[in-house]
């Protein structure tokens, strides 16, 4: 029953999709993280994630390609900027040079004609004198528009946009760009990722006389480098830095942690000298590093 409503809902479009990921899904432990193929020339980085020297070359020099592009377009912005601002102070620079002109031509006395116009003092009089409900239908509507355009606060309201005035119509302005970042990040970990800390692993092959498939049709590739044990996702291993060596995790803990040193150089071991290598698992929940459920997110039908 429970079978039949899951695929009711399934069916339906309305509800999480949730899908068990098996063995195929999943990449082989020497895979590059880049190309899902075996690698050819392997490296690793220090958080133990596996790329193919040419692969992970060609991304960061497309980052820096693409960093290049962003950064020109970031100070064609500011100067398009700088350029507005300029304009602006311009633009207020003059209307302020006009606005004074204005002021002083106001100044200047013209003559007046005595048969034609009257004095000042006689015009104010004759203006202060006109129909009081003339002067206070005025003063209110101008007292109304003055409270309109101010809010509570004392700011001035914004203007709404026009469609028939062009100086108020709304406009898209493009989106901001972003200073970009020149660091070159791990496409897997998203941590700084510089090509002079990447360590070259050294894979020891599991060659068979027989098995003349080449290397990326073969199920069993590459075997410990101390104990001889095959590797694959089922096999926890790590890469030793020294040497670039690949040994199984038992090695590692019943060998090598003894005296913490690399078997194939003699050089003295850390902790951080031990990287382990990141598996994809098997399609089993106990073997895998990551979470094998696959999940698509789609609308709910709530109850009424």
């Amino acid at each position: 029953m429970k079978f039949f409503v899951r695929y009711l809902a399934a069916q339906s479009g309305y509800g999480t999709n949730k899908t068990r990921l098996g063995k195929d899904s999943v990449g082989d432990f020497d895979c590059c993280c880049l190309t899902l193929q075996p690698c050819a020339n392997p490296v690793i980085t220090e958080e133990g994630y596996l790329y193919d020297k040419e692969a992970i070359i060609e991304y960061v020099l497309k980052q820096k390609q693409d960093y290049e592009k962003q950064m020109k377009e970031y100070h064609r912005q500011c100067r398009l900027q700088q350029e507005e601002v300029s304009q602006v102070k311009k633009t207020v620079k003059e209307d302020k040079v006009k606005a004074f002109i204005e002021k002083e031509r106001s100044i200047t006395s013209k003559p007046l004609n005595p048969f034609s116009e009257a004095p000042p003092t006689k015009r104010a009089k004759l203006d202060h004198s006109e129909t009081p409900s003339t002067s206070t239908s005025s003063s209110s509507g101008t007292a109304a528009a003055a409270a309109a355009a101010v809010s509570e606060n004392g700011d001035k309201k914004s203007e709404l946009p026009s469609f028939w005035i062009p100086s108020l119509t709304p406009q898209a302005k493009a989106t901001l760009v972003q200073k970009p970042s020149k660091a070159v990040n791990c496409p897997m970990s998203k941590k700084p990722l510089k090509i002079k800390n990447l360590i070259q692993v050294n894979f020891v092959r599991a060659d068979d006389v027989n098995d003349k498939r080449p290397l990326v049709a073969k199920q069993i590739r590459y075997k410990c480098a101390v104990t001889h044990d095959i590797l694959s996702n089922k096999t926890p291993c790590a890469v030793l830095r020294p040497s670039g060596k690949v040994v199984t995790m038992d090695c590692i803990k019943k060998i090598i942690k003894k005296d913490m040193t690399d078997p194939f150089t003699g050089d003295t071991l850390k902790e951080n000298d031990i990287i382990k290598i990141r598996r994809g698992g098997t399609g089993f929940a106990s073997a895998a590093e990551s979470s094998l459920e696959a999940k698509k997110a789609r609308p709910v039908m709530m109850a009424s």
